[in-house]
């Protein structure tokens, strides 16, 4: 491990309030101490970086100007989270970041009062501080809502459906737009800096009210005309019309790495803002580390690191990951078929979709961070006779829910949608875990839900999906590399609604969905070591289910154990109803179902979650055994 920095000013900062003791000309040393103990403890236990980099000086000067807790400060998704958590309280457990146990990657209301509002996913920052700034405004109690919001999160409607309504807290609310990639605005220079401390003056807003006032008892078309002069003349400066426009008012460019211009700014418009203020910060992604300055993209999470080098520890080689399986193949069989596109929400990498963009640029669609676009777009394409392929992780699809029931379900379009992290996730813990889609899609009309057992089923199913074309059809595959089978190079398309025996008994039937099929197997050959004869079933769809084959069984074994990655609703609840229907339970059937449970697991390493959530072979063989009422010390004898 490289040694730790030297922080002398660092090391006398626990919390804000010790931070406010600074003087000013202090700040500058605290932030380079500040960004080099983030990057000394990313590199122990690997996490987001790029991002957190960019607004170390940003998250110094906030908690120098604003009296943080009592102003509520709210960090959109939560990945740029690190120093701060360093800056308030938790800086001697910050090299547990995303451990078993430790801090989490994320801000969260029950690690500190200082992180008002939990978040990891994206644009929800300005809702949550303005809710935070009402609540103060109506209580009649000091306080400020802010946000901290990426100029990616600004491409979500979300974000936008909150400024619209932000006039009600007034002077309470402020947006800070983090804009690490000139995306909104050009680079940054001496006048742009000059105007953005003028205008966020005292002196400058007295000035404007005075005129705003004045020009209101001017006649109508000469009040008109006054008023959109000073927009269009601070929009031709500052490039701030359209948040003007929303009923902000708009400070910026600035320079996010000066302190000399960001603690003027946020104090000018602590002091002097008259309505809500949005400030447009310019920042510069993994700024101070040489190779994350050069790489954001690599660099935004990584693994562990070599401060030094830079060199990031590599996992061993092995078989491919399950959304690289599932890109390739789809590049592949759209060669042969021009009508395959494929979209993703901001995650092309994630998802796959850029091996397919790779191959097909004109086929490939990132629509930002706007899952609710996403499904509706795809929607759009598969009624003009597309084959549209929506890839989206588990846990962010539930943002579009809406889409996916109203604009695909009910007018039955072939939507294809490629569900990636389903499942646990390992260290981005329960708010990207893939919990909930067999549950949420599994109970719509109209739809089938798929989940492969390995990466050559997942080439399988990508084919299946394609050649679907009566109805929409998930996909859902977990994170992570696959088992090492060989990949098909002619896949086959699967008959919808069939499952397969891969393994023949008499007594006991495993039900399997999805990865778990490995662990179910395992658990037949101790349960076979005990006398006790294992059928274990991959069934591949929890909808429509193979009903002939559940039905046999379920009538031909003593006892049956469906198991799934998925919460509670998913696929056991479907074969119980299976069962119930037919009559299966009056006559006695020992039917146990296994599924994640009916809490949120915290960050682990992903064989730990499996174990805490119980999913694991001798979690199936005491399942088995306690429904067999076997004796009770054989019961968790295989643990």
């Amino acid at each position: 491990m490289s040694e730790l920095p030297k922080t002398p000013l660092l090391d006398t900062v626990d919390t804000p309030h010790d931070l406010r003791k600074l003087k000013p000309s202090e700040l500058r040393q605290l932030a380079d101490e500040l960004r080099a103990e983030t990057i000394s403890a990313v590199g122990t236990t690997g996490g987001h970086l790029g991002s957190g980099l960019g607004v170390v000086e940003l998250t110094v000067a906030i908690h120098y100007v604003f009296d943080t807790p009592a102003d509520r400060l709210v960090w959109d998704v939560g990945h740029q989270c690190y120093p701060h958590k360093i800056l308030t309280g938790r800086r001697d457990r910050i090299r547990t970041l995303r451990q078993g146990g430790g801090l989490s990657g994320f801000t969260k209301r029950s690690e500190s009062e200082y992180d008002p509002f939990g978040a990891a996913h994206s644009s929800t920052s300005i809702s949550a501080a303005l809710g935070f700034a009402v609540a103060n405004k109506l209580a009649g109690t000091p306080g400020r809502g802010i946000a901290v919001i990426g100029d990616g999160a600004m491409s979500a409607g979300m974000a936008y459906e909150a400024m619209n309504n932000a006039e009600q807290a007034g002077n309470r609310l402020i947006v800070i737009l983090n804009d690490n990639d000139m995306s909104i605005a050009p680079p940054v220079g001496g006048l742009s800096s000059y105007l953005a401390r003028i205008v966020s003056s005292r002196e400058f807003l007295s000035v404007r009210d005075v005129l705003k006032r004045l020009a209101r008892k001017l006649p109508g078309p000469l009040h008109k005309a006054a008023r959109k002069t000073d927009e269009y003349a601070r929009g031709l400066a500052m490039g701030g019309t359209l948040f003007e426009e929303l009923g902000f008012y708009y400070v910026g460019p600035i320079d996010g790495h000066d302190m000399d211009q960001l603690v003027p700014v946020l104090e000018n418009v602590r002091d002097a803002a008259e309505g809500p203020c949005l400030i447009h910060v310019v920042t510069q992604k993994g700024k101070g580390y040489a190779p994350a300055e050069n790489s954001a993209d690599k660099y935004h999470g990584v693994q562990k690191f070599d401060v030094i080098t830079g060199a990031q520890a590599k996992a061993p080689p092995g078989p491919p990951s399950y959304q690289n399986v599932f890109g390739e193949t789809l590049a592949k069989l759209a060669e042969s078929d021009e009508r395959i596109c494929a979209i993703t929400a901001a995650m092309p990498g994630g998802t796959g979709v850029d091996k397919f963009a790779k191959a097909h640029p004109d086929r490939a669609f990132d629509v930002g961070i706007a899952e609710q676009h996403a499904v509706t777009f795809a929607a759009g394409l598969a009624a003009q006779g597309m084959r549209p392929f929506c890839a989206i992780y588990s846990t962010f699809l539930q943002r579009a829910y809406d889409q996916v029931v109203h604009d695909v379900a009910i007018q039955n379009l072939p939507v294809r949608f490629a569900i990636d992290r389903a499942g646990l996730v390992g260290a981005d813990g329960a708010t990207h875990a893939g919990s909930f889609d067999v549950t949420y899609l599994a109970t719509l009309p109209n739809f089938v839900v798929m989940a492969p057992a390995d990466e050559a089923e997942l080439v399988h199913m990508t084919k299946t999906a394609v050649e679907h074309d009566s109805g929409p059809i998930a996909i859902r595959y977990p994170r992570g590399n696959g088992t090492g089978v060989a990949l098909p190079t002619d896949p086959h398309v699967l008959e919808i609604g069939k499952g397969r025996v891969v393994r023949e008994g008499k007594t006991v039937a495993i039900l399997s969905l999805g990865t778990r099929l490995g662990e179910a197997l395992k658990a037949a050959d101790a349960l076979e070591a005990k006398g006790l004869s294992t059928t274990v079933a991959d069934l591949r769809f929890a909808k429509p289910l193979d009903e002939a084959m559940i039905r046999r069984l379920l009538a031909t074994h003593e006892v049956a154990v469906t198991i799934e990655e998925n919460a509670v609703g998913g696929l056991g609840a479907h074969v119980l109803t299976l069962a119930s229907d037919a009559g299966l339970i009056d006559a006695g059937l020992k039917l146990r179902t296994m599924r994640l449970p009916d809490r949120f697991q915290d960050q682990d390493r992903p064989e730990a979650q499996y174990d805490e959530a119980g999913l694991n072979a001798p979690h199936i063989v005491d399942t088995v055994l306690k429904a067999l009422r076997w004796n009770e010390s054989e019961v968790g004898a295989t643990a």
